[in-house]
This record gives structure tokens, C-alpha cells and sequence, in this order.
């Protein structure tokens, strides 16, 4: 259940984030709740591999090579779900630290 309630948050997350920065668009919530699950695949796989092999890189960067990973996973899924686009790589990392936020503060209120 908890699992689900997470899922919904990041859904809400993408539409707040999408209507924030206009270089994200999604389509509606059955797009961002689609996006929000891929989002969390591609994290979990590939995101996962990039931040074992990359790890000195984030650690001499202050973990801002963490926000460029993040930003791709992004872009990543922005290119698999249809009805949720991220135009651009500055887009995609801005984005990436704007859903960071939003999630967190949605958790947050939901007392999750």
C-alpha cells in the first residue's frame, strides 16, 4: 500500500513540476502516473549502475554529477512514455531537482 501511495505522490509531483517549468509537459495524470513508474525502473536499473561507476565523480563534484544522472533518467523517460515530454538536458536537470523538492514536500504533508 505504501508502494502505491509513493507512486501517486510522484505522479502529483511531475504534474506540479510540469506546470512550474515549461520545458516539461505531460499529458494528464494517467501520463504521469505511467512516467512516474518509469521513472522509478530506470532509476532503479540504470540509475543505480551509473551512480556505482561514477561514484568518484560525485563525490569530487559535491554530488552534482548525482543531479546530472538524475536529469537523465529523466530525459530517459521522457523519451519511453508517451504524453510526457523534457525538451533539453538543462530542462531535464532542472526538472530532476524541482521533482526532488516537490516529492519531498509532498511526502512530507502526506506524513509519509
Amino acid at each position: 500500500m505504501r508502494l502505491l501511495v509513493h507512486w501517486f505522490l510522484k505522479a502529483i509531483s511531475l504534474l506540479v513540476v510540469a506546470q512550474i517549468l515549461p520545458g516539461i509537459r505531460v499529458d494528464g495524470f494517467g501520463a504521469a502516473f505511467i512516467a512516474a513508474a518509469v521513472i522509478g525502473l530506470v532509476s532503479a536499473i540504470l540509475g543505480l549502475f551509473l551512480k556505482i561507476i561514477l561514484l568518484p565523480f560525485i563525490l569530487l563534484s559535491l554530488g552534482i554529477v548525482y543531479f546530472l544522472i538524475n536529469g537523465l533518467m529523466l530525459k530517459i523517460a521522457s523519451e519511453l512514455v508517451p504524453g510526457f515530454r523534457v525538451d533539453g538536458c538543462m530542462t531535464a536537470v532542472v526538472g530532476s531537482i524541482l521533482l526532488t523538492i516537490v516529492d519531498y514536500l509532498l511526502n512530507l504533508v502526506a506524513g509519509i
